[in-house]
């Protein structure tokens, strides 16, 4: 349910009543949600008030009344709550004491005290007899609907402010390895949702930019656990695949609170495919280049993983962290976590042939490209090569020949402690 403020819309209780199941339906995807509203007219006017912030992450022109036929919507900005203290008395603390003043202008906080001097202060310094709401300075939105006859229905919108997304841990050791992930649901307005039902979205779908709601959350968002009340905690479950889109679905009702993070447990997929091994990802050069390798895993799992950040450890010892991609079901994962200085390669190309054509010009060379490792590991390590390799028509050893761009694959196990080399012929033909 969107929670508004009594002091600053009274009107708002009796134009605006609640369906009977009194909570929002959110569809959560990563980078906007669509809150689903239910509402009652008792007659025919409706108000719709929110924050000024809030209205701000409103895309613009996807407000929508469904169920419920209109004539007309006006938008007003209103007054903040300060606003309506203006010519009131308030108390400024100076100091030790406080004292009355009158409060002329709540735009600038231009007071004037007893003497009839007029000067500004700091919000910080006010007092008042009733308690403020959240952002008394802040103002709101209010959108109007003039509707035929009463009625009920249901108010959409999407916001930039509701998001969702996942991240992964890759637990390793000798004995193997497991994924597991969390989903952070995160809402950064001051607006806290009962939500009744809520479905979360993977995948990439794109809606009208709104550059106001890019900011970032704000500076005092917290994490929140899911209440351990009587009511069970809400448990993510997958809905399948829609239109290239994965839906999940949350099991329970629960509270989204204001500027807030709330975090639940997601995906526990099965690693069909796990490996670790040293990594290379260089180009084709004529030029002798040494160096480490990288420290690389590959992962294939048994469930699609929408992308999110993932952390590796190893033993339980944080290794790194880096990216995982939108995934496929079954779909390889390689990704490497920095330099391992414990291997190091030396890459040598030596041309072996060469073919010109009737003017001089080289229209055709072969090279022979060796890597030679060497490890000071006390265990066996497997080390990939990825080279790409340009040219018109290439051919890689006895592989059919490719245009553009060709790719050598090279494997090799490193012995403990020990030196291996291996090679691969390449053939760059330009004519």
């Amino acid at each position: 349910m969107t929670k508004v403020f009594p002091a600053v819309l009274p009107a708002l209780a009796a134009a605006l009543a609640l369906g009977s199941a009194g909570a929002t339906d959110l569809r959560i995807y990563p980078s906007f949600t669509e809150v689903r509203q239910p509402v009652t007219a008792t007659g025919t006017s409706l108000n719709v008030t929110l924050p000024q912030s809030a209205w701000e992450s409103v895309l613009p022109g996807s407000l929508d009344l469904e169920g419920l036929p209109f004539t007309s919507a006006a938008q007003t900005l209103q007054s903040n709550w300060l606003s309506g203290l203006e010519g009131q008395t308030v108390y400024l603390r100076r100091g030790e004491t406080t004292e009355p003043v009158t409060l002329v202008r709540a735009r600038d906080l231009l007071v004037k005290d007893a003497q009839g001097r007029f000067f500004n202060v700091r919000f910080e310094d006010l007092s008042f007899t009733a308690a403020p709401p959240l952002n008394p300075q802040s103002p709101s939105q209010t959108l109007t609907y003039t509707l035929p006859r009463a009625g009920t229905g249901t108010l959409t919108y999407l916001t930039r402010a509701v998001t969702w997304s996942p991240r992964y841990t890759l637990n390793a050791s000798t004995a193997g390895a497991n994924l597991t992930a969390l989903a952070d649901l995160r809402n950064s307005t001051e607006l806290a949702y009962d939500v009744q039902n809520t479905e979360l979205y993977a995948g990439d779908v794109t809606v009208q930019a709104n550059p106001q709601a890019e900011a970032g959350f704000a500076a005092d968002m917290v994490m929140r656990a899911v209440p351990t009340a009587a009511a069970p905690a809400p448990k993510i479950q997958s809905q399948g695949e829609l239109r290239g889109l994965t839906r999940y679905d949350l099991t329970t009702p629960f509270t989204l609170p204001a500027n807030s993070v709330i975090t639940l447990p997601f995906l526990t997929p099965k690693l069909s495919r796990f490996e670790r091994y040293a990594g290379l990802d260089t180009y084709f050069s004529t030029d002798t280049r040494t160096g480490t390798l990288n420290r690389s895993y590959r992962l294939e799992a048994d469930q699609r993983l929408p992308a999110g950040p993932l952390t590796v450890r190893e033993d339980g010892r944080l290794v790194g962290q880096t990216t995982l991609p939108d995934t496929r079901k079954g779909g390889t994962i390689d990704f490497s976590l920095g330099e391992d200085p414990d291997i190091e390669y030396t890459r040598s190309a030596a041309q072996t042939a060469q073919v010109k054509d009737a003017k001089g010009n080289v229209t055709k060379t072969t090279y022979r490209v060796t890597y030679a490792f060497e490890s000071s590991k006390d265990r066996a390590v497997r080390a990939e090569v990825t080279e790409r390799i340009g040219g018109r028509v290439i051919i890689i050893d006895t592989s059919a020949p490719v245009k553009n761009q060709g790719t050598a694959n090279l494997r090799v196990d490193v012995p403990a402690k020990g030196k291996v080399s291996k090679s691969f012929t390449v053939v760059i033909d330009n004519s």
